[in-house]
């Protein structure tokens, strides 16, 4: 199983099998409802490595990822065009489309093992643009 992660605004950001270890999707309600909230968000987390560019090969989208991260509420640009793909074999089992997406939490973790380090990522869909979401799957890769 493998993980794309496109997003494109001011900049564009790829992030690859190679990058991302770990995906997860949430439709998250209030826990205190007794009925269907209409007070829903969606959530993706993303899990990963930073890769470390060698012999001159051009540094990973992390760091685009981590200025992302700081940009202000009030700059249009903190909203974002958000795709996630969940691949197998040569299957996307998911496409989650988040058009309006904002970052949550953003964290960077360095080690001396194996690379450089990890980073964590959550991205919420805009409140009032959820009905904007969508989610496809099981058909085939483009490549």
């Amino acid at each position: 199983m493998g993980f794309r992660l496109n997003i494109k605004g001011e900049e564009e950001i790829a992030l690859g099998m190679d990058n991302i270890l770990e995906a997860s999707y949430k439709s998250d309600t209030p826990d205190d409802s007794d009925a269907r909230a209409t007070d829903l968000g969606v959530i993706i987390t993303v899990k990963g490595k930073i890769i470390t560019p060698v012999n001159g090969e051009e540094a990973d989208d992390t760091r685009k990822l981590a200025k992302w991260s700081l940009v202000s509420a009030e700059k249009s640009d903190a909203y974002r065009d958000l795709v996630l793909e969940v691949i197998s074999g040569s299957v996307v089992v998911r496409n989650i489309h988040l058009p309006n997406a904002f970052v949550v939490d953003y964290q960077e973790n360095y080690n001396d093992k194996g690379g450089v380090g990890e980073f964590y990522a959550v991205f919420k869909q805009k409140k009032e643009k959820t009905e904007d979401v969508t989610m496809e799957g099981g058909y085939a890769t483009e490549e």
